[in-house]
């Protein structure tokens, strides 16, 4: 099953690389705002993913799939990365499935030259984490 921490993940990774929110409605979400503001999720992107949530995700999915995000948050579906792009999809725990990513539509990508979408990041953390380690290897 996908934790709802992955699927939100999932959603942060893809829309770095301007991938919409869509809505069986028609409606298209797109954020203008960076997605990843230092060591949390932007203003913009948490309130769209409060948003999905407070909506039990029916009717969202991410623009070049087909399953949607209440699909993915059910014991069905897991979040993995794929092979050909290293960006989280989804994936079916059990049975048949398509192996299509929702890069597929992304002329340049995958291009490992370019900083690869990242979650949010605690630098004072993984800086303390650091600094521990150092002094550990003195003592």
């Amino acid at each position: 099953m996908a934790s709802p921490e992955k699927v939100k993940l999932y959603l942060a990774s893809w829309f770095q690389l301007e991938k919409k929110l869509l809505l069986d409605t028609g409606q298209t979400i797109t954020l203008s705002d960076p997605v990843v503001k230092g060591d949390r999720y932007s203003e913009e992107f948490e309130a769209c993913w409060q948003e999905i949530m407070a909506h039990g995700g029916k009717n969202y999915y991410l623009e070049g799939t087909e399953q949607t995000i209440d699909e993915l948050l059910s014991s069905k579906w897991e979040i993995v990365d794929c092979a050909r792009c290293n960006m989280p999809i989804p994936q079916l725990e059990l049975g048949n499935q398509s192996l299509s990513c929702p890069c597929v539509d992304l002329p340049s990508w995958p291009n490992f030259e370019l900083p690869q979408p990242r979650p949010p990041v605690d630098s004072n953390s993984r800086m303390g984490r650091i600094k521990d380690r150092l002094n550990f290897k003195k003592a």
